[in-house]
């Protein structure tokens, strides 16, 4: 008897715990995948070093001019253009400085591009497109680990000079681990069916995305305390979230706080600057800038947290 069926990929073996799934009531199904998903954080929390070594190298790129590029296929592709699309808006940073790159191009956000993970002239292609450079940071997402789109465009990216990370949730090739600088290997099992890394590897992948970059733009300044001050206010929500910081940071009262907000083009940071220093825009922007955008060495610590 041989064995010969077994895939090597830990994400697409069977699931153990789930082979009678297909007989199971709707609670039971919940259930089932609910217990599988509470196993994630376990299985994020020994590559916390790998995740740390990731955002050391993203804060140092950032400081340098550097972009950070994510490269993946299906779900894993679509997930990395999701979080570079939230950085903007979140963290007031320049849509180039996050760009998700996926398999198929933007159709595929929407609907399946036949045969396009496989495709690796086109992960070189899109590394010479996108004028990747030194400074830059290329971080191929794939659950599998084995993604030739992103196998190639990460080894273009090597030749063009950028540094390189993998977030996988298998053993990915010795070649890729040997010459990525960050490996992130999530091992969280087989899925709950067999296969479908939207699921288990989706969810973890997702999470260890938002502390790469949350974790980069948090050393760069972007937030004060836990408070999202470099945000974008581009909506309603994003608006009065605005107000409700400068006024919660400063005590001003909401006209004052939309007054200094319309006065510093809607810069969260820059009103507050403005407010707790009594300085004009001008000697807000350098105090920012002699400051490397961190508003604790201006103006102290943030207000204590009001009880719910």
């Amino acid at each position: 008897m041989t064995d010969s069926f077994l895939d090597p990929r830990l994400t697409e073996r069977r699931n153990p715990r789930t082979t009678r799934i297909d007989q199971a009531s709707p609670r039971q199904i919940v259930e089932l995948i609910a217990a599988e998903d509470a196993g994630i954080p376990a299985a994020i929390a020994p590559v916390y070093d790998d995740i740390a070594r990731g955002v050391e190298l993203l804060e140092h790129a950032f400081r340098a001019g550097g972009r950070l590029f994510y490269v993946g296929a299906g779900t894993s592709g679509r997930l990395g253009v999701l979080d570079a699309a939230e950085c903007s808006p979140t963290f007031g940073t320049e849509p180039e400085l996050v760009t998700g790159i996926l398999a198929g191009g933007y159709k595929a956000l929407i609907r399946s591009v036949e045969g396009a993970e496989d495709d690796d002239n086109a992960g070189i292609q899109e590394m010479d497109a996108h004028r990747v450079r030194g400074h830059d940071v290329v971080c191929g997402i794939a659950a599998s680990g084995t993604t030739p789109f992103v196998r190639a465009a990460l080894g273009r990216a090597q030749t063009l000079g950028a540094r390189t990370m993998l977030v996988s949730c298998s053993e990915p090739p010795a070649i890729l681990r040997d010459s990525c600088e960050v490996c992130i290997t999530i091992r969280v099992g087989p899925e709950v069916v067999t296969g479908s890394t939207r699921m288990k590897a989706g969810t973890a992948t997702k999470q260890v995305l938002n502390m790469l970059t949350t974790g980069a733009m948090i050393r760069l300044g972007k937030t004060y305390g836990n408070l999202m001050v470099d945000l974008r206010a581009w909506n309603a929500k994003l608006g009065e979230r605005s107000e409700r910081i400068l006024m919660e940071v400063t005590g001003v009262d909401r006209p004052a706080a939309r007054a200094a907000l319309d006065l510093a083009d809607r810069q969260v940071k820059l009103a507050i600057v403005m407010l707790r220093r009594g300085v004009d825009r001008a000697d807000a922007e350098r105090l920012l800038r002699d400051h490397g955008g961190h508003l604790r060495a201006i103006i102290g610590d943030p207000p204590e947290v009001t009880p719910a």
